[in-house]
């Protein structure tokens, strides 16, 4: 998959308030195009801002959005309102379904796709990345927007939340489920971007503008890599 950034650093890929970043032109006009119909998957724990972020790329760049706590079933949204972690069983399918929602989309005439999936281990990762096998008209691209947040931030954030299922022990079994991109995911597969997000949230959302149109620049058609 299409990656632009420069992997010698650490940590790699991650952006946050004290990296240098160049001002970013959103030169992403209706006659814009591309070599690829990219999928963004927003992931990080609950709390870290998915929703926020991918709706603010959405926005910016004309994009479909898909929400993914909109497709759990009820099942789920049960077990995690009375604080019991999902297991893998209750993902597959959900993932899936969010993987097929954004093909969808692109059938549909879409031009690019945000989804918010927490995506939290490799294996609920690699689910998705095979999305460009089942599309047969489209170049897809699948990138990852890693949100990395501590867990002090995470729970301050869904305490904050009003009438949300999200529970801090939820918060904390995200934790200890989570499998961070590590160095043999972004290194070989090239579709990881981390973003910090212990700034404000204007701060989190200009990062990953930024990264995102770094990687939409070098896939402008007629572009060359």
């Amino acid at each position: 998959m299409l990656q632009t950034y420069d992997q010698s650093h650490q940590p790699p890929l991650l952006y946050g308030p004290s990296s240098a970043m160049s001002s970013t032109k959103r030169s992403i006009g209706n006659m814009t195009t591309y070599n690829h119909h990219h999928i963004w998957i927003v992931t990080g724990p609950a709390g870290c801002g998915k929703s926020t972020v991918a709706k603010f790329l959405a926005d910016q760049y004309a994009l479909k959005y898909i929400e993914g706590d909109d497709f759990h079933p009820q099942a789920n949204i049960d077990k995690m309102a009375a604080g019991t972690p999902l297991n893998d069983a209750d993902r597959w399918d959900w993932l899936i379904l969010l993987r097929d929602q954004a093909l969808a989309s692109l059938d549909q005439g879409a031009r690019g796709v945000v989804v918010t999936c927490s995506a939290l281990k490799k294996k609920y990762r690699d689910v998705i990345r095979l999305a460009p096998l089942y599309d047969q008209e489209h170049e897809v691209a699948v990138h990852f927007i890693y949100l990395r947040a501590n867990k002090e931030t995470l729970l301050a954030r869904v305490k904050a939340r009003q009438g949300h299922y999200m529970k801090d022990s939820m918060v904390i079994s995200q934790l200890n489920s989570l499998e961070e991109p590590d160095a043999k995911e972004r290194d070989r597969l090239k579709d990881v971007i981390c973003v910090d997000v212990s700034g404000s949230m204007a701060e989190v959302q200009k990062l990953a503008l930024s990264a995102v149109s770094k990687v939409l620049a070098e896939d402008m058609v007629g572009k060359s890599s």
